[in-house]
């Protein structure tokens, strides 16, 4: 039977943070929380563009609870500045989805120098949900889910060159930083598991979507193909909102396992219901996925207080 947002249970109590909500698969994830009675935390780079999306949501919802908290995950010392300030304002998080991201772009750098896509996908997320780890709730019902995408088939982890300084490749680089996320997502899983700790970390990816993360395709930006790109497009993807239904299964469903991945059951994972499905063999590399914690660590300077899991 299909999972649809009927399934939801009701969200009063819950304080929901969503990074990347004022668009796409992340403003439909926040719309669902919203309407569930969620309190809603869109966690965003860009400001304005955040109060415009807020006060949308209340507009669909009259009533919901929605709040804007400013963070660029590609300046560590703005993600310093949100989980500071989220800890002024709000007494917990019961859900945080992991969720902005960027696509191919040319080759780009964060304020701190890290390759754009790592920068933003994982390092900025690994670094803001470490200094908000206290604000989660050591409950079942408590989840930090992390979205990655049917491209971490493509990825690949370079040690020699993590933050692409001899070549880069942008679709190479966008897989590269979405294998991290699942890297991180069953990792955290298995460092809570460890520490006793109920909260449940699990991996999402939403599809394929039509949305704005596919700006920076090759292109796109041509009006001759981009009129193309998107004809086509909207026949083999499916809508945000269509997308954001793994996130919010994972988020609010009870009884989801930690270290689990959830998609679209679409063939070959494209569109489709949300359901349990499986990442690679690479995403599920235990020596990988404690490396790339330690250089995480090192990189965002953000020391978590989890203890490292067994081999």
């Amino acid at each position: 039977m299909a999972w649809t947002t009927t399934d939801m249970p009701d969200q009063h109590g819950r304080t929901a943070m969503i990074t990347g909500a004022n668009v796409g698969v992340g403003l439909e994830t926040a719309a669902a929380l919203a309407a569930a009675g969620a309190r809603t935390v869109l966690a965003c780079r860009d400001h304005s563009r955040a109060d415009a999306a807020a006060a949308l949501l209340r507009a669909r919802h009259p009533g919901a609870d929605v709040e804007v908290l400013q963070v660029d995950l590609g300046d560590l010392s703005s993600v310093r500045r949100a989980a500071s300030e989220a800890h002024d304002r709000f007494e917990r998080i019961d859900a945080l989805i992991n969720n902005a991201g960027v696509m191919a772009p040319p080759l780009s750098r964060t304020a701190d120098g890290f390759e754009l896509q790592l920068g933003v996908n994982h390092l900025g997320h690994f670094a803001l949900t470490g200094l908000v780890l206290d604000l989660v709730p050591d409950s079942a019902d408590s989840r930090i889910v992390t979205v990655s995408s049917l491209a971490h088939d493509n990825g690949s982890i370079d040690w020699d060159d993590l933050n692409w300084e001899r070549s880069y490749h942008r679709t190479a680089a966008y897989g590269r930083s979405k294998l991290a996320n699942l890297l991180f997502a069953y990792e955290l899983a298995r460092r809570l598991e460890h520490a006793g700790s109920s909260v449940v970390s699990v991996a999402v990816h939403p599809g394929v979507c039509f949305t704005e993360l596919n700006r920076h395709t090759p292109g796109y930006r041509l009006p001759p193909l981009r009129i193309i790109y998107d004809a086509v497009s909207r026949s083999v993807t499916q809508t945000a909102a269509a997308g954001a239904l793994c996130s919010l299964r994972a988020a609010s469903e009870p009884g989801v396992a930690p270290g689990t991945y959830y998609g679209p059951d679409g063939r070959n994972g494209r569109q489709g219901d949300p359901v349990l499905v499986e990442s690679n063999a690479a995403s599920r590399d235990r020596d990988d996925a404690r490396r790339l914690w330690e250089v995480s660590e090192e990189l965002t300077g953000v020391r978590w207080s989890l203890p490292t899991a067994p081999a």
